[in-house]
């Protein structure tokens, strides 16, 4: 009898829940009340920190929110184990939200205002962990409101792994995955709250192997041929070339082997490369120039070399259509106080940047709308772009004036400015996919634009080719 009871007030809370998301303030309370079970959400995903590809716990943990919530799951999409989709209702619209959940390599923290290890192998230094949990909130509860409100449509989470170089938004794309989604929502940890246009840098990256013949470097050097000397080869050449490429590219690299001892002459060394422009064509050209350097250093080195392509992205397509909707939720919802204590913590970190004191008006206020932006960055979100219309905001999860990929993002996105942060863009999310359901006709309008901009010979091809999933490719 006491189960009984159990059930049918567990029943009547739903249905109470239910009634209660009519109208967006109240599915905004309705947020405000599950903030802190979605915070343990994004604490849980933090302290895994699991790497592109590797990130099969904290795929596991979202995806058993959303199927908790009534979502259908396919697991394991486009070829990769932790990829996956969730899907709530039938029909149009189709509505995607997307999610992230990778962390960085090196970069493990603490969440405390002081530069300390938490022994781990990667920290989230993007704010994945928040990313890909203000999403699954936004899906779980646009599908809540859409209950309440018989709203027809369909309403889609995409977990998306790898986005930190492995590029895993691409192969989703080019799986087709994307093929009937009518508007795709996004957002990103950041130090400010920004809906303004985005833009992002198009990207091409690869591992170059060079393989040389091992001897005693020092009784027979003669005998040997150095891979090492062909890595040293190319990245000099790739460097005197920097003086004659266009000034907005950016190339970039690492020498992820070197070899294992001063005294044996290297038969194998690596080198892992990006290149990246506002322009996919740009990048193209350029990534081609670099295979021709390393072509040259083998040559010159009496080695060889092969390269594997690790990722590659398109720039990223605007939707001013989208971008004026998102930016006019996000100033509704507005950003958030800081308690004492977290101003405390805010004033340690700028301490840690330069500054005496943190300016906490940038989370606590929008910035102006703006219909430009200029990229320093690159996303496989881009791909995404070209292939469905697409829009994303900006949440101050950090300390403002903090940089990604930083010890300092890592602190203050395991804390409660993180999780608050988190939750501005799972409200601005939620107000948005409401509205798109409600009104189709913005939803035609956009698709115009995204048409209009995209061209009408546009063909998509993916910047990384045939490749399959690069699924080691942090190993």
């Amino acid at each position: 009898m006491k189960k009984l009871i159990m059930v049918l007030l567990t029943i009547s809370m739903s249905v109470v829940s239910l009634r209660a998301q009519k109208s967006k303030k109240e599915v905004l309370k309705i947020l405000d009340q599950k903030s802190e079970t979605y915070g343990d959400i994004s604490q849980q995903i933090f302290d895994l920190a699991e790497m592109g590809y590797q990130e099969h716990k904290s795929a596991a943990l979202l995806q058993e929110t959303l199927k908790d919530a009534g979502f259908s799951i396919k697991k394991g999409v486009a070829g990769i184990p932790t990829a996956f989709v969730a899907e709530y209702g039938s029909g149009n619209p189709v509505i995607g939200i997307l999610g992230e959940y990778d962390a960085l390599p090196g970069l493990s923290q603490q969440a405390v205002p002081e530069k300390k290890s938490a022994g781990a192998a990667a920290g989230h230094a993007c704010g994945h962990h928040l990313f890909g949990t203000a999403s699954t909130a936004a899906a779980i509860t646009t599908k809540e409101w859409m209950v309440a409100n018989n709203i027809k449509g369909t309403i889609r989470f995409y977990g998306t792994p790898a986005e930190e170089g492995g590029s895993g938004k691409v192969y989703m794309v080019r799986a087709g995955l994307f093929n009937d989604v009518d508007v795709a929502l996004h957002w990103h940890p950041s130090s400010v709250n920004s809906a303004s246009a985005g833009a992002a840098l198009a990207n091409k990256s690869a591992k170059f192997r060079f393989h040389g013949i091992s001897a005693h470097a020092a009784a027979a050097p003669e005998k040997g041929r150095s891979a090492l000397d062909g890595v040293e080869a190319m990245n000099m050449m790739v460097n005197m070339m920097r003086e004659h490429i266009p000034s907005d590219v950016r190339i970039h690299y690492v020498i992820t082997n070197g070899g294992k001892a001063p005294n044996v002459v290297p038969d194998f060394a690596e080198v892992y490369y990006y290149a990246r422009h506002g322009n996919r064509d740009v990048v193209i050209d350029i990534f081609d120039r670099i295979v021709k350097a390393a072509e040259g250093a083998a040559l010159g080195t009496g080695t060889t070399v092969d390269y594997e392509m690790i990722g590659g992205t398109h720039e990223l397509l605007p939707n001013l259509t989208l971008q004026k909707l998102m930016h006019d939720n996000l100033t509704e919802v507005g950003g958030f106080d800081y308690t004492e204590e977290e101003k405390e913590f805010a004033d340690k970190i700028a301490k840690t940047l330069g500054k005496e004191k943190a300016d906490l008006s940038l989370a606590k206020n929008v910035l102006p709308y703006k219909t430009e932006a200029k990229a320093f960055a690159s996303t496989d979100v881009g791909d995404v772009s070209f292939a469905v219309p697409t829009v994303g905001m900006g949440s101050a999860t950090w300390v403002p004036g903090t940089p990604a990929h930083s010890w300092q993002a890592v602190a203050a996105g395991g804390t409660s400015i993180g999780k608050k942060g988190m939750m501005v863009a799972a409200k601005t999310m939620t107000l948005t996919a409401i509205d798109l359901f409600k009104d189709h006709k913005l939803i035609e309008k956009a698709k115009q634009e995204f048409e209009e901009r995209r061209g009408p010979n546009f063909k998509y091809i993916p910047l990384l080719g045939d490749r399959e999933p690069a699924l080691d490719y942090r190993k």
